[in-house]
């Protein structure tokens, strides 16, 4: 089949030279007597030098270096000797994991291992290939919370299918740097690296440029990539956030080497009428050739771009079209398209299935066959999944297979390159090797080490410092089963909470939708959720409470859980604490009594008085004073009946109040996970470091019924469990006794008591 194949190449190859032969003598004979100059190196200059009437000419000229590069390049593959199927030439691409692109990477005319069919067309038409340990590079402007995260979904479609290191490149502002670090940081995908530009440093560059369309300002970044991204950087793939890959990005990168002349842009037509003008009267776009082309993929050879001087022109004709166009309706799409217009010849005109646009007047589904040929969904439209096209159900089947994708499973390694080391995961490699399998409390200790991966901020969130540094956030953690909670915890304090999310990626979706169709959530500004990703079988408790409050900004923060409703007005309150207890300058913590029903409907109690008939009447009782009394015994109730005054309680075993404390306080112990000491251990901690346990005599909460967790139900009918925390319990207190040495001693000593 190869040897035919080849065979009908050449053959192929051959009858276009005989016809290309004699129509480039007519060409030349049709020129008549004027010379033909090459190509100056700048477009500008062609357009500065091209005198009135000249357009004819300098079409002609274009035309006869066309048919001379397509002479050349058939006189290339005639000559070119037969080669096994095995052969290869030198690949010239750049070997190595995670590192940047040389001056060498990608070049060359490889085949090999990677061959990607285009389309529909036969097998015997091949792209050149990527070399298996050549680093991809793409580069990709997002900003804001809902950018964040959208591109997530972009990004599993190509961990999904490629086989290459990547090299992401992110122009982000400070919110999606912090979102975007955290979350590949905690991913910790082998081959990809990810660096990230400030995009404030980048806006003088194009705020002059009027912008009518939804992205703002960062719409127009891209077109400042080739004095923003790194110097030796000689291509790159541009992506929207709301793209989709149906095939490997390799197959993308691999068109590069298709681009003859001055081609540096590599760019898929618009599949709408937009440039045409015909959408609604007096509709006037910006200047575009022909139907225009769409920006939502681009491939930038960077380097020629640079010789080009491409900054100094898309900037010309950028200030020339605003004259008359005031300005742009697109973004960077218009400006791109008015450059493009004036040099078509800068244009690799990609084949439409590498962007095939879904948005409103779009003509996509004529532009392909078959929806096996498609390589990349682009979901440019306000309607996401409600575009009208003949094959949305299986666009929207694509989007939600990865929208809901595990991102724990694409975590798989790169074999057969080169990589440079990652200190974070081969230390972590290392702790985990020395941990013996055979331990039976194994689980329970490697827990302690697994990353989860992380979504900080998954949600919009916006907060504004108080003046007075008294402001207090509300911590919590919580899993898909108590997501009930959420609108009743937000009734009930109005400051600033933070949230930890322990959820699938399925899971997280369906959040997602309960937020955006909750009224009293999204009315609320000040609640950061954060979503920390499934894994191993433990629920992470303590790991969970850290990462919700890493996310604290305030001063001071209640340290709750999510199935306590705190009383009305406990925000102000702790507040007012601050100031009359020196929270500023000593080391306190607030102890806010907790209580508890066992009815699902309660008649939240207004006032301490309430709260105390109703603790009279049996409908409240303390917490837990039937099941683990010891746990909140110290709080001394007895004497908070009537105290005025916030009285100081002295610790005592298995002491676990809630309290608020300052943001500087020690975090959870993270050895304990589920249920089980998980409080304990970090009020011990705070006790150690010599806080003093204040109970506040007006400050309360009350613990709502639910359903018994999965853990506490392992924690009952699980011996082997019971073993582990035990054994657990003990390493706590010999480290503390190795931490805090004498004053430790009284810890070993009560729980032997107990």
């Amino acid at each position: 089949m190869l040897g035919m194949c080849r065979g009908r190449r050449k053959f192929l190859a051959a009858s276009l030279a005989l016809l290309f032969i004699p129509a480039l003598t007519w060409l030349y004979l049709s020129v008549g007597s004027f010379q033909v100059k090459p190509l100056p190196l700048s477009p500008l200059e062609a357009q500065s030098s091209t005198p009135v009437g000249g357009a004819e000419r300098q079409a002609l000229e274009l035309r006869v270096r066309a048919v001379e590069e397509e002479n050349r390049a058939l006189r290339r593959e005639l000559s070119r000797p037969p080669r096994s199927p095995s052969a290869r030439l030198p690949n010239g691409g750049h070997h190595g994991n995670q590192s940047r692109t040389h001056s060498e990477e990608g070049t060359g005319d490889n085949e090999g291992q990677k061959a990607a069919v285009v389309g529909n067309s036969s097998d015997c038409v091949q792209q050149p290939v990527v070399d298996k340990c050549e680093t991809i590079h793409v580069a990709i402007v997002c900003a804001g919370y809902n950018a964040s995260r959208d591109v997530v979904t972009l990004v599993k479609s190509v961990l999904f299918h490629r086989r290459n290191p990547l090299h992401f490149h992110f122009i982000t502002d400070s919110i999606a740097q912090q979102i975007l670090s955290s979350l590949f940081h905690t991913w910790m995908v082998p081959a990809v690296r990810v660096d990230f530009y400030d995009a404030d440093e980048l806006k003088s560059e194009v705020s002059w440029i009027p912008n009518k369309h939804y992205s703002g300002i960062y719409g127009l970044m891209k077109l400042v990539l080739t004095k923003t991204l790194l110097s030796d950087l000689q291509r790159v793939i541009v992506l929207d956030t709301d793209i989709t890959f149906a095939t490997d990005i390799a197959e993308l990168w691999a068109v590069f080497h298709k681009f003859k002349g001055q081609q540096v842009l590599g760019l898929v037509e618009n599949q709408s009428d937009w440039y045409l003008g015909n959408l609604w009267k007096n509709h006037r776009p910006w200047p575009a050739l022909g139907r225009g082309f769409n920006t939502g993929v681009i491939l930038l050879l960077l380097d020629r771009l640079r010789k080009l001087r491409w900054e100094q022109m898309w900037r010309l004709t950028a200030e020339r079209e605003l004259m008359s166009m005031l300005s742009t309706s697109l973004a960077d799409q218009d400006i791109f398209n008015a450059v493009i217009k004036q040099n078509p010849f800068l244009v690799h005109q990609l084949p439409c299935f590498w962007n095939v646009q879904l948005s409103d007047h779009t003509r996509s589904e004529k532009c392909y066959k078959d929806v096996s040929d498609l390589k990349v969904i682009h979901w440019n439209s306000p309607k996401k999944l409600r575009v009208k096209n003949k094959h949305v159900e299986f666009f929207r089947n694509l989007y939600l297979t990865f929208l809901e994708y595990d991102g724990n499973l694409l975590r798989r390694e790169l074999f057969g390159c080169p990589s440079e080391a990652d200190h974070n995961s081969e230390n972590l490699q290392k702790t985990l090797s020395e941990l013996d399998e055979d331990d039976p409390c194994y689980e329970f200790r490697r827990e302690r080490f697994t990353v989860h991966r992380t979504h900080l901020y998954f949600l919009h969130y916006e907060y504004e410092p108080s003046s007075d540094n008294t402001d207090v956030t509300l911590v919590a953690q919580l899993s898909m089963d108590r997501l009930q909670m959420l609108e009743a915890i937000c009734k009930h304090w109005e400051g600033p909470i933070s949230l930890a999310l322990y959820l699938s990626d399925a899971e997280a979706q369906q959040f997602l939708r309960y937020a955006q169709g909750s009224e009293v959530l999204m009315s609320r500004g000040n609640v950061g959720y954060h979503i920390v990703y499934k894994e191993g079988q433990f629920y992470p408790v303590n790991l969970l409470r850290n990462v919700a409050m890493r996310q604290v900004n305030t001063p001071y923060m209640f340290l709750s859980d999510i199935d306590f409703l705190p009383m009305y007005g406990l925000y102000e309150y702790l507040r007012k604490s601050v100031v009359q207890l020196d929270m500023a300058n000593t080391k306190k913590a607030l102890v806010v009594p907790a209580f508890e029903t066992l009815r699902y409907r309660l008649s939240y109690p207004k006032s301490k008085a309430e709260l105390l008939s109703q603790l009279d009447m049996g409908t409240l009782f303390t917490f837990r004073y039937h099941v683990w009394t010891k746990g909140h015994a110290p709080t001394n109730f007895a004497k908070w009946r009537t105290a005025t005054t916030p009285y100081r309680v002295q610790w005592e075993a298995d002491f676990e109040p809630y309290v608020m404390v300052r943001r500087d306080s020690p975090e959870y112990d993270r050895r304990f996970v589920g249920f089980g000491w998980n409080k304990v251990a970090h009020i011990m901690e705070l006790d150690a470091q010599e806080y003093e346990f204040v109970v506040l005599p007006n400050a309360y909460m009350i613990h709502m019924p639910h359903a018994p967790s999965f853990d506490i139900t392992k924690f009952r009918s699980n011996k082997q469990y019971r073993v582990c925390l035990k054994t657990l319990k003990e390493e706590f207190q010999q480290n503390m006794s190795r931490r805090y040495g004498f004053a430790a001693l009284k810890y070993m000593t009560a729980e032997n008591n107990s």
